[in-house]
């Protein structure tokens, strides 16, 4: 019985001073603002806020991509990727889900899910249409 009481104070002293108690630093949120630094807040769309899913519509018309975020419509991805970094901020939970046009090439998809990735958001999720 003894030998047993000393392999688990052991084991409990090892857990003990391997294990980590503080908070992993990237999960915390921090604003830092340097002194002299212009601050780089953008502007939010309160509806943004308030969404339970951000629904992201790939179409393609007059041969180019066109994007529309919660039925509004974007031209360029730059545009799309600065509306998702703002939502991203406000909340990285939130659920993205992304409704490809049949026309739409390959190549912008997984620009689109690669954007959503790299800003943060990691619930993407694909609209299928259901064929009658």
């Amino acid at each position: 019985m003894t030998p047993m009481i000393d392999v688990i104070f052991l084991l409990l002293i090892f857990f003990v001073c391997t294990a980590s108690f503080q908070p992993p630093e990237e999960i915390l949120p921090t604003r830092l603002s340097l002194p002299g630094a212009i601050d780089s807040q953008r502007e939010v769309d309160p509806e943004i806020v308030d969404l339970d899913e951000i629904i992201v519509k790939l179409l393609w018309r007059e041969g180019r991509a066109r994007w529309q975020i919660n039925n509004r419509d974007y031209s360029r991805l730059a545009d799309v990727r600065a509306v998702l970094i703002a939502t991203s901020e406000m909340k990285l939970d939130l659920p993205v889900i992304l409704d490809v046009d049949a026309a739409v090439p390959m190549e912008d998809v997984i620009d689109l899910y690669d954007l959503c990735r790299e800003v943060g958001l990691e619930r993407i999720q694909f609209a299928a249409s259901v064929g009658v």
